[in-house]
């Protein structure tokens, strides 16, 4: 049966109704939140020592850069390059007849300037074997781990930044400015939960290893990496000016605010997207800012995550870029001015990045159809092809 949407009309009105009542209480938050970032940037290094000491319930931006600070883009180069990498996957499906995933990286290379020309191509690759869908313990002690949901996410965001990196060291010999992108952070927020062997194997091994390989194919020539975050729901920047208006000389949540109302209170609620919305003006970024995430701080050794927002026409974006990129001005402006010049060309997203998602895309119809193909093959092998129950009938209508 489908959805009913005459029964769920009503409720969207509700919603709307709701919404359009809270415009005036979210207007008055957006000019608390930015009284209290001009306030503070008259105090910052005083913030910065009660950022560090402080212990919240939520993540807080480090202020290494500054705070209220607007930064206009510089021009482009005039011969430049933008590299991208994206990725799909067909998860591993127990009502299957064979247990295996496939990923599809894409490959994407734009140049521009007096040699424009474009490359575009996907690679798919099958994982079918003991050791390509469980993680075992080095020690044979301990769970071992299915390489399926959020952890087949994220060997594909290590995978996707390998291609990547192998992109850069081949074109190692190229002397034009190049931005290499992902699409979405750089954190890998659900390891957290995974023994300790998955976090050496994904993260201290896999994805920092990768952007070891970007730096060094960086030498000698302007190759800026990071990633970009569209309609991002982040709070860090808001979170520090949280600590801020905290009344305690340090900011402890566990110890001084219980289930009452905080001194912070007056900052719940708002995004640092609507914050710097309301300060930048279009193609302006934000000062740059790190992270200060126990999974970065712990695993990420020189390569840890800093970020800034950039405002476009249509929204604001967060840009995450390792500290060897901040830490660099003229990579740090080739990010912005390149990031900015993407989403101008391609309607508020980044160019390199659309075409990356769609030669890496994998549809229901390619699902069904690289079922098929397994199936295919399997019978063709003489080898058996079970099926469950529930996969047949969801092939075959009973009613």
């Amino acid at each position: 049966m489908s959805l009913d949407l005459n029964k769920v009309a009503p409720q969207i009105g509700q919603m709307v109704g709701s919404l359009r009542a809270g415009l005036a209480h979210r207007h008055e938050l957006l000019n608390d939140a930015l009284e209290a970032m001009h306030q503070a940037s008259g105090s910052l290094e005083a913030l910065r020592t009660k950022v560090k000491e402080s212990k919240t319930t939520w993540l807080v931006a480090g202020l290494d850069g500054g705070l209220d600070g607007r930064h206009a883009p510089t021009q482009p180069p005039s011969d430049f390059m933008v590299i991208a990498t994206d990725g799909s996957h067909i998860e591993v499906d127990r009502h299957q007849a064979a247990r295996c995933f496939l990923l599809n990286i894409s490959h994407v290379v734009l140049c521009y300037g007096s040699h424009p020309q474009a490359t575009l191509e996907s690679v798919p690759r099958l994982y079918a074997d003991d050791k390509d869908l469980v993680m075992v313990p080095p020690d044979g002690h301990g769970r071992e781990q299915l390489i399926e949901g959020n952890l087949l996410g994220a060997k594909r965001s290590v995978e996707e930044c390998r291609h990547l990196a192998d992109l850069a060291v081949s074109m190692s010999q190229e002397k034009n400015p190049c931005l290499a992108l992902l699409d979405g952070t750089l954190m890998l927020w659900g390891l957290e939960p995974y023994p300790d062997f998955v976090t050496e194997e994904l993260l201290d091994k896999g994805l920092v290893r990768e952007f070891e390989r970007l730096l060094r194919a960086g030498q000698g020539r302007k190759l800026a990496f990071g990633s970009y975050i569209s309609a991002p729901r982040s709070t860090d920047v808001v979170n520090a000016l949280r600590v801020a208006a905290c009344p305690h000389e340090i900011a402890n949540c566990d110890a001084y605010c219980g289930a009452g109302k905080r001194g912070c209170d007056s900052l719940a609620g708002m995004t640092d997207a609507r914050l710097f919305e309301a300060l930048l003006a279009p193609g302006e970024r934000s000062d740059v800012f790190s992270s200060r995430s126990k999974i970065v701080a712990e695993h990420y050794l020189d390569h840890t995550i800093n970020f800034f927002y950039l405002k476009l026409d249509d929204e604001v974006a967060r840009v995450e870029i390792p500290r060897w990129v901040a830490d660099d001005k003229e990579l740090l402006e080739l990010t912005h001015c390149l990031v900015l010049d993407q989403c101008r060309r391609g309607q508020g997203y980044p160019v390199v990045l659309s075409e990356a998602h769609e030669q890496a895309v994998v549809t229901g119809a390619d699902r069904q159809n690289f079922w098929q193909l397994v199936e295919a093959g399997l019978v063709e092998g003489a080898m058996p092809t079970p099926t469950t129950g529930k996969s047949r009938s969801k092939r075959t209508r009973w009613v």
